[in-house]
């Protein structure tokens, strides 16, 4: 019991939200659907969860492999505290590389154990949507693609929970495919992607300094990065308003406009840390739960945390208000 605990804290689980929400997200659209099975819903939603602890392990395995603890010495110099406890476990010799692989494997096993499960029930579709997911997922920071190495790792993460992680799990639970899965996969893939690229441009000066490519580092311009923050947010409601007015959505996901404030907020603060870094905000109720704030105040992560909290929050509203409205008649 102490080696699953041990595995499933060092696999990063407070990122799940960017996955589990997406995949209960589409189980509920899902059950509208004649054919829906709860039983393989559930059961994929397991698959996601389990295969994103598995990604998150094996990303530190290659990341560690390639960079070993130079990169993360790098990082504390730069006094950005925000990374310094990736791959802990491995710096402080808790573990051992070896044994890291063993554990991404188990992980990857048991996604795969439950992806064949569902194969031999819903058919091929489930089989190459795994197998893209899979090499993709892998891709992330491994041989020989590493596209998060590239400068491609935050629009990888979009694809991978957007479009392929939903489409996999409505088809898994409804054994069919349906346009409307895609208009609403589509924004939950950008406010995932907008979730680690607000980390990104925030973390631009230091990952510049230590050679790490993110989106953000490759745009260079603050310009462009701002650019690219606007485009991520108006294309999310763009495509509910697209599906909305093709008749694949009901006019009822139109309450997810109830989350401009928080989408506007958001970008007005991107732009001010742009042009005054230092500049302080507090949080307002609207903005969703931002725990420990006075914590995060003392420490001096307020800058950080208030942007980052307000894109997770901007993900989860925006998903909640379409398991609500999917359920309207």
């Amino acid at each position: 019991m102490n080696t699953i605990r041990f595995w499933y804290h060092n696999a990063r689980p407070t990122a799940l939200p960017q996955s589990l929400l997406p995949a209960i997200l589409a189980v509920c659209l899902a059950s509208q659907i004649q054919g829906f099975s709860i039983y393989l819903g559930l059961l994929a939603v397991l698959g996601v969860i389990v295969g994103h602890l598995g990604l998150n392990l094996f990303d530190d395995y290659f990341d560690y492999k390639v960079k070993g603890t130079e990169f993360r010495d790098a990082m504390v110099r730069k006094g950005f505290r925000a990374r310094i406890s990736k791959c802990s476990y491995l710096t402080s010799g808790a573990t051992t590389l070896k044994h890291l692989l063993i554990a991404c494997v188990v992980f990857s096993a048991i996604a795969l154990s439950i992806g064949f499960i569902i194969w031999t029930l819903r058919g091929n579709f489930i089989l190459w949507l795994a197998l893209i997911t899979a090499v993709l997922g892998i891709s992330y920071s491994g041989a020989p693609l590493r596209l998060s190495y590239r400068g491609l790792g935050e629009i990888l993460i979009g694809i991978v929970f957007g479009p392929l992680l939903m489409i996999g799990v409505y088809y898994s639970a409804s054994g069919q495919f349906d346009w409307s899965i895609v208009f609403v996969s589509i924004p939950v893939g950008l406010l995932v992607a907008n979730i680690v690229y607000t980390h990104a441009i925030m973390d631009y000066e230091p990952d510049k300094e230590v050679g790490k490519m993110t989106f953000a580092v490759l745009l260079k311009k603050k310009s462009l990065m701002l650019a690219c923050s606007l485009t991520i947010l108006i294309g999310a409601y763009a495509s509910i308003i697209g599906g909305v007015i093709s008749g694949y959505l009901s006019a009822y996901y139109l309450f997810t406009l109830l989350t401009l404030p928080m989408a506007i907020a958001l970008f007005y603060f991107m732009v001010e840390f742009v042009r005054h870094p230092e500049k302080k905000f507090t949080p307002r109720f609207w903005m969703g739960p931002m725990n420990n704030w006075e914590k995060l105040q003392a420490a001096g992560l307020d800058w950080f945390m208030i942007r980052w909290y307000l894109s997770r929050n901007l993900l989860s509203f925006f998903c909640l208000i379409i398991i609500i409205v999917s359920f309207i008649p």
